[in-house]
């Protein structure tokens, strides 16, 4: 029995294990800005594992100074990043895998059927909050270690597992371990992506709209202006704005433009008191774009769009227009070749095990990649079990299977690209 037979043999034998090391992820809660329990059990895990094991808490003040920081909205202080590297016996190339361990919010218990920190496992699929965003990813790149590991192969190059926290809201946590010096001639991101092979993820740019009426008494609200009814108009104008953009751009791993690049307001304000005039609303939103974009030039024709579009609705508007500030969370596009060693690496493989292609898309959502690629010198690829469609849903999920599945193709992409020692 060769090298690689004893992996299967091991991964196939160890099924419970790998299922219930994702189960006990899931039951521990790690919703943004409360990391710290889940860092602990993963850096527990990783010195078991055998790695060198490097437990952080991010510096904000350093991070501020980069161009790609963006402001967290809690303090980092007991929410580390944990990195662990499994040393390869020299000659092959290294490979990073990241993974991101924080989850948004699992909202009203009513609204779940399996409890948010449940882990219940059910026909085929396992539940909890984080179980697609990214928890299986993240259990899946840990236990392709593993099997690794206690099968007996040794690798040639280095593996970095990277583990970060508050990717939801900023990115910084992978921000940091670039800043801390973690990179590799490669990388693999666990994230969401439905098992399809993904070189390039969309961009994000959150925004947010203030609008000025005018003042007056209830009784005489027929000589103010309602902002109200300005509000409305300018989320006519920002849906006019996607409308435009879905039918004049194109990306060859993107053929579905709407469903790829959102550009909606999710939050209207306006008003304080129900008897009360409405004189100031604001609305918030985000747009997305694609690879090959210049966020720069999408942010300038969105405030031109919705000025000009604005001011042609309304004589108020044409004289006090809209104030547009891009405020919040902010990823850029990033992109690989579809060609990249990585990548054919990663599909090989796939192509092997599953005894079939792979689907080759681009991920619509952000991810950290964009550091990764534009700033720690490491090509990386997204591949994960997650579902792109249960992010951040209720009764969120992810099947068994493509978990399981993921734990094989990741385990022999990772001897496949660092190479196996004799």
């Amino acid at each position: 029995m060769n090298q690689l037979e004893k992996l299967d043999r091991w991964i196939e034998g160890h099924e419970s294990e790998m299922t219930e090391f994702l189960v006990k992820m899931l039951q521990i809660p790690s919703v943004t800005g409360q990391e710290g329990d889940i860092q602990s059990f993963m850096a527990k895990t990783l010195a078991e594992n055998g790695m060198v094991v490097d437990v952080f808490e991010p510096s904000v003040e350093e991070l501020r100074k980069h161009p790609a920081f963006v402001e967290p909205q809690s303090s980092y202080e007991g929410r580390p990043d944990v990195v662990g590297v499994l040393r390869g016996a020299g000659g092959g190339r290294s490979l990073l895998l990241k993974g991101h361990i924080d989850v948004i919010q699992e909202g009203a218990a009513e609204n779940w059927t399996h409890g948010p920190w449940s882990g219940d496992v059910e026909d085929g699929k396992i539940y909890g909050r984080g179980a697609s965003d990214m928890k299986s990813g993240a259990a899946a790149m840990t236990m392709a270690l593993r099997a690794l590991q206690q099968s007996g192969i040794r690798l040639r190059g280095d593996v970095t597992a990277e583990y970060v926290m508050d990717e939801e809201l900023t990115g910084n946590g992978t921000l940091a371990c670039v800043l801390r010096g973690y990179h590799a001639d490669a990388g693999i991101c666990c994230e969401t992506s439905s098992m399809c092979v993904q070189p390039a993820s969309i961009g994000r740019i959150w925004f947010e709209i203030r609008v000025k009426g005018k003042s007056a008494g209830i009784q005489k609200r027929y000589e103010g202006v309602n902002a109200i009814e300005l509000g409305y108009l300018i989320q006519q104008a920002v849906a006019a704005f996607e409308r435009t953009r879905t039918s004049s751009i194109s990306h060859p791993l993107y053929p579905d433009m709407l469903s790829s690049i959102p550009c909606m307001v999710g939050s209207f304000q306006s008003g304080s008191y129900a008897s009360a005039f409405p004189d100031a609303c604001v609305l918030k939103g985000s747009l997305a774009t694609v690879p090959g974009e210049s966020s720069a030039q999408v942010k300038a024709e969105f405030v031109r769009f919705v000025t000009e579009r604005a001011a042609a609705q309304s004589p108020w508007l044409r004289v006090y227009p809209p104030e547009i500030l891009f405020t919040g969370y902010f990823a850029e596009p990033p992109e690989i070749a579809v060609d990249a060693p990585i990548v054919r690496t990663l599909i090989e493989q796939y192509q092997t095990l599953m005894q079939k292609e792979p689907a080759v898309s681009g991920r619509r959502g952000t991810a950290d990649i964009r550091h990764l690629n534009q700033y720690g010198h490491t090509p990386t690829v997204i591949f994960g079990p997650g579902l792109t469609e249960q992010m951040h849903a209720n009764n969120e999920w992810v099947y068994q299977r493509d978990y399981l599945n993921a734990v094989r193709i990741l385990a022999h992409t990772i001897a496949a690209w660092c190479g196996i020692a004799e």
